[in-house]
């Protein structure tokens, strides 16, 4: 009797299980419903209800899990084993005619079509093993991304389960994003207990992606729609984009119904002016089309270049407009010393965001625009690009032409203007907080030394707490300083500190570029360290010398001399020396090396070494690293989950070295 019951609690759990995820499929796949959400709920209930009383009939893809979870710590990283990479944007018609002509000559045959609305919404990696969701991760940059699993798997939208016939492993790829109408529910929300209202649905989506309690996630209602692949193993018979997305569909997969089978340019044109047109009507933000070849060898013939596929390409819409007031117009200090002005607006939304600053660029600007405080103006912003002022539409101002102050906002010092033509008035008082400030977060950036947790809100906060006077003093910060941080616990605290640590371990080309040195960006910071070989020899180095280096020209040469013969910059150094950073030896540029002349492409990852160094070894031995394959290629470098890039070198005839062939060739 007892048996029995089980047998049929059993049952029950699993037919609620199924009509849940039925019931889902239909509400947020299919966009069909066949009951009310009230009655919904109670099933849900019950099901919740019969898995707390019996743990051992729960299964992980039950629809209970998607009611959220919390993981402790951070967000573990995902590396991609096939690389996430983005897309090329056109902004005309005539841009995609262009590209339609380098599809046709590449490929010389005819082909059609996908066209697919850009969703504005966060890049997203889904892998199922058997039909079971296993992990789901950002895009990240490209090569390592977080997994948010846990918080994919409350999307409504995103099968547990797959159904029917899938691939042993598929991992699709698509966006995460938020309608409208929630994203709206979400800032009142925030609004009505005081919370920092989302800039828009994106932005939104983006930060519930990745929160650690996905409790919260469930209440943002994330959305999300399939795009393209990245792995699958097992027999498809896919030959096209077009069955991929319909064979998703089978699955439980969410397709956006919006996409096209095009037969030529002008239908993907057509379908974009459709769009455009209609674009205020659809329940989600998108800011263009998204074009692909359809047949999938033709996608691979094509290959990709290091960044983007050759295949697709993104059409953007045209920037949005709208009108506001000037409520004010500050003066922000950069880290050259340079003033920029910025106009405080009345908030609009414009493009999906509301916008409240917008960048003047310089004071011949303003007088161009004859713009001032209390004017009504046209405001332009393009995709991701930043709001700009594109004309005054009534001029409601009587003040006089707004004039660049005399003093620093900053520090107080005289402000100067070298000569008559430049258009940048500058503070030269190196000892200017607000110079010395945005030094330290250049410094710390991504493309210097990468120390993680050091940004523009964190600077602020070292500044305000007169924990850090300049940039070397981040090497005298101890754990204790910055518990008393806002937002700083025992384990964010020992991080950042770790991650300065790391920092003194950094190339010497990296100190270099960190320095910010005017006028030397990252790969005139290479070229000196592989010249020079060390910060020494740098420092000592004349202009004559200078310019005998390749790329370095006369106005860079006297920006390092002028710099390095600073006594206050060279006590800077002093003290970073005395950390222990600034002391690294970087291999001279050898006059002919033994790859001098080879041009080498790289692709999947060696085992040896990390894409950067691998290249870097290529450079020091007078080789060039390129980032296509053609005929021109003497090596490509393959590694382990290799793209594109192998099979063209193949069809080319090229060399291919693995790991321990490209080891032998540097190494002998």
């Amino acid at each position: 009797m007892v048996q029995s019951h089980i047998q049929n609690i059993q049952r029950r759990i699993q037919e609620l299980a199924r009509a849940l995820e039925t019931h889902n499929q239909r509400y947020y796949a299919e966009h069909k419903p066949t009951i009310s959400d009230t009655e919904f709920d109670a099933l849900l209930a019950e099901l919740i209800t019969l898995e707390e009383q019996y743990p051992q009939f729960r299964k992980p893809d039950s629809p209970t899990q998607r009611v959220g979870t919390k993981v402790r710590g951070d967000l573990p990283t995902v590396t991609h084993k096939v690389r996430m990479i983005s897309l090329d944007n056109t902004y005309s018609k005539e841009d995609l005619r262009l590209w339609e002509g380098r599809v046709k000559k590449g490929l010389g045959v005819a082909f059609d079509l996908v066209a697919e609305l850009k969703v504005d919404g966060v890049s997203c990696a889904l892998i199922y093993q058997n039909g079971a969701l296993v992990q789901a991760a950002t895009r990240g940059d490209g090569i390592t991304g977080e997994d948010v699993t846990h918080n994919v798997r409350t999307i409504k939208d995103v099968p547990l389960q797959l159904k029917g016939r899938f691939p042993k492993v598929l991992e699709v790829r698509g966006e995460v994003y938020m309608d409208k109408a929630d994203f709206v529910k979400v800032n009142d929300a925030r609004k009505a207990n005081d919370d920092e209202l989302f800039a828009n649905p994106r932005n939104a989506a983006s930060g519930a992606l990745k929160l650690l309690d996905s409790r919260a996630t469930v209440k943002r209602r994330l959305r999300f729609f399939v795009h393209s692949f990245g792995r699958i193993e097992g027999s498809t018979g896919y030959k096209t984009q077009w069955d991929f997305l319909t064979a998703c569909a089978s699955f439980g997969l969410p397709v956006n119904p919006a996409n096209r089978l095009c037969a030529d340019l002008e239908g993907v044109i057509a379908f974009c002016d459709a769009s455009l047109q209609g674009r205020e009507k659809v329940s989600y933000e998108f800011d263009g089309v998204v074009v692909k070849v359809n047949d999938l060898s033709q996608q691979e013939q094509l290959g990709s270049t290091q960044k983007s596929p050759r295949w697709a390409v993104a059409y953007k819409f045209p920037a949005y407009q709208a009108t506001t007031v000037v409520k004010a117009i500050v003066v922000q200090v950069g880290r050259t010393g340079v003033l920029t002005p910025v106009a405080e607006l009345e908030p609009v939304a414009c493009a999906g965001v509301i916008i409240s600053r917008a960048t003047l660029h310089n004071f011949d600007e303003i007088k161009r625009l004859n713009v001032n405080v209390g004017d009504k103006v046209l405001l332009e912003r393009a995709g991701d690009v930043i709001p700009k002022i594109v004309s005054v539409v009534q001029k409601l101002s009587t003040a006089k032409e707004f004039r660049p102050p005399q003093t620093c906002p900053s520090c107080g010092e005289p402000i100067v203007k070298e000569n008559t033509t430049e258009v940048a008035y500058c503070c030269v008082n190196r000892a200017c907080p607000a110079k010395v400030k945005r030094a330290l977060v250049h410094f710390a950036s991504r493309g210097a030394l990468d120390i993680e947790g050091l940004g523009e809100s964190i600077v602020d906060q070292l500044f305000a707490k007169a924990l850090v006077k300049d940039v070397a003093d981040i090497y005298t910060l101890k754990k204790e300083d910055l518990l008393g941080l806002e937002f700083f616990a025992d384990k964010k605290a020992v991080n950042l500190i770790a991650a300065i640590e790391a920092s003194k371990t950094k190339p010497l080309a990296k100190f270099i570029f960190a320095l910010g040195i005017e006028n030397v960006g990252a790969k005139a910071a290479q070229t000196l360290a592989q010249t020079f070989g060390s910060l020494k020899g740098l420092m000592e180095a004349d202009e004559v010398k200078l310019q005998e280096v390749p790329d370095v020209g006369p106005i860079t040469a006297k920006s390092v001399i002028d710099f390095f013969r600073s006594s206050g910059n060279r006590a800077l150094i002093k003290r970073f020396m005395a950390a222990g950073i600034g002391t690294a030896v970087q291999e001279p540029l050898k006059a002919k090396g033994k790859l001098a002349g080879k041009k080498f492409v790289f692709t999947g990852e060696l085992e040896d070494f990390s894409r950067e160094e691998a290249a870097q070894i290529v450079n020091n031995e007078s080789g060039e690293v390129l980032s296509a394959v053609s005929r021109n290629v003497d090596y490509v470098v393959a590694g382990q989950s290799p793209g594109s890039k192998l099979k063209k070198a193949q069809v080319l005839g090229i060399t291919i070295l693995n790991n321990a062939a490209f080891k032998e060739l540097i190494y002998g």
